[in-house]
């Protein structure tokens, strides 16, 4: 008896002095700090845009590249041939050259013209034009042209972000 009152009065003391909360069947305190309404700010989530340059489009992040580039598209001739990546051109493919993006960069290219674009991988180096932006696979290039006996246009470049 002795004993147990001891445990209460020890209990209480402990309460008082260190602001603890006991129970007497439990041996762990609990320590549940007490929120003051005083000091509760009301701060509204950071929403961070994204820059400019990124936008979406069907599921795509897209950065643009250059507007009003020229685009042509490869001879027949190349065909077969080695591009700068080692991987062998093929006309069929949705494939392009470009001077300065990574190779295996994919790349959305739009016509201006009529809106259609493709989307090509950078596996070549090139066009060796100075006034030529991009050459485009002949499929890629018949895909988003609006006259087939065209052999160049104005395109619009923009580079997908993975």
């Amino acid at each position: 008896m002795r004993n147990k009152k001891n445990i209460l009065f020890a209990t209480i003391a402990l309460t008082l002095i260190s602001g603890f909360t006991y129970v007497i069947s439990q041996t762990k305190p609990t320590t549940e700090p007490k929120i003051i309404q005083d000091t509760v700010k009301n701060v509204k989530p950071a929403i961070i845009p994204l820059p400019d340059s990124v936008f979406t489009d069907k599921g795509l992040k897209l950065r643009p590249y250059k507007k009003n580039a020229h685009a042509s598209y490869y001879a027949d001739r190349f065909n077969g041939k080695r591009t700068a990546n080692g991987s062998r051109f093929n006309n069929n493919n949705y494939t392009a050259a470009h001077k300065k993006l990574p190779f295996g960069t994919r790349v959305k290219v739009t016509n201006e013209a009529n809106g259609k674009f493709v989307i090509v991988k950078i596996t070549d180096r090139g066009p060796f034009v100075k006034t030529r932006e991009i050459d485009l696979s002949k499929r890629a290039f018949m895909d988003i042209t609006k006259h087939k006996g065209a052999g160049a246009m104005k395109v619009t470049i923009e580079t997908i972000i993975e």
